[in-house]
């Protein structure tokens, strides 16, 4: 191959392109493009400025600047003829050392062994110590647990039961306008004094007693889903819902409405 720079003039010229079109272009200072026309690479900034200049110059030329590249890289790149020798032998020698010291391994201390003895006399006592005790107590801790446990589920049954048990569902629909106040067993109101309409949504409750005052006889009354007819009445009534079913009472039995 022909000089590097002569190849970059003659292309340039060629191609009647100034200098000063390919600074515009390239980005390369004029003095750097007109260094490598001459092949004074001793005034680039370096080798790898020198490349990546060679690279852009010969793309804006229309030339290889791959080849460009490489050229300059065998002229003034090439390693010089003692280093490979030197570090092929250089490495022959770190593999020889390692081959003479053999595989290294991790260096326990002097102690270690005997630590490790201790370790493993005080995990079997353990084990013997929880499997003697356990064995010599035959399971009794055991018995109590599930007997407490059972004691409890059986204690919560009973509480529960009777709660279940007593429970009452009260639902009410007015057939015609009517006064309402319904009061539970311990006395707190849960409709005070309100008048509902035919069509109007009255909510349901579910207590363990309920009192309730009707202004008339215009409701129809459900107690656990089943119906609970009452008798025409133009009058005030109270009545008493259990579980058991729906009684009369007097207007003066308390709790009242005022």
């Amino acid at each position: 191959m022909a000089d590097i720079g002569s190849t970059l003039r003659e292309a340039r010229i060629r191609a009647r392109i100034d200098m000063g079109e390919v600074e515009s272009h390239t980005k390369i200072r004029a003095k750097y493009l007109r260094a490598i026309e001459n092949e004074e690479w001793h005034l680039l900034p370096g080798p790898v400025y020198a490349k990546s200049f060679l690279r852009t110059y010969g793309d804006y030329l229309g030339l290889d600047s791959r080849m460009l590249v490489e050229e300059y890289k065998r002229r003034h790149e090439g390693p010089t003829d003692h280093e490979p020798p030197q570090s092929v032998a250089s490495l022959a020698r770190e593999r020889e050392r390692e081959r003479d010291r053999g595989p290294r391994g991790p260096v326990l201390p002097p102690w270690a062994p005997i630590a490790l003895v201790l370790v493993a006399i005080v995990v079997v006592l353990y084990l013997v110590g929880t499997l003697g005790g356990g064995g010599s107590k035959g399971g009794t801790p055991s018995t109590p647990r599930a007997t407490t446990h059972r004691h409890r589920h059986h204690r919560a049954r009973r509480r529960v039961a009777p709660v279940s048990a007593a429970a009452v569902t009260l639902q009410m629909t007015p057939t015609a306008p009517v006064y309402v106040c319904l009061v539970n067993g311990k006395g707190t109101h849960l409709i005070f004094e309100k008048t509902y309409s035919v069509g109007q949504a009255i909510p349901t409750f579910t207590q363990r007693k309920l009192l309730l005052t009707l202004g008339n006889a215009n409701m129809q009354l459900k107690v656990n889903g089943k119906p609970a007819p009452l008798a025409a009445s133009p009058a005030a009534i109270r009545l008493q819902v259990t579980a058991s079913g729906v009684q009369h009472i007097p207007m003066s039995q308390p709790p009242t409405c005022p």
